[in-house]
């Protein structure tokens, strides 16, 4: 999955956390929202500028970030 077409990092919107492009939601509010029990079909109801695509990118986008922290680290 191509990350750079659905993400961007921009110090301009929400202090430079990683977000959706062409919204104010970020990354980390995503994976809340998955971790706190919301299914796929609940945040795309309550967030009409979501599509699925960008919740699998949200995904990919933390399990990218958690290999490179075991990169580093080791």
């Amino acid at each position: 999955m191509d990350l750079v077409q659905y993400i961007q990092i921009n110090p301009e919107i929400r202090f430079g956390k990683p977000t959706i492009k062409g919204t104010r939601i970020a990354i980390s509010d995503i994976l809340q929202w998955l971790a706190s029990g919301m299914s796929n079909d609940e945040i795309l109801e309550d967030y009409p500028q979501l599509k699925l695509e960008h919740i699998h990118a949200a995904l990919a986008f933390a399990a990218n970030r958690e290999q490179m922290i075991k990169m580093v680290a080791a």
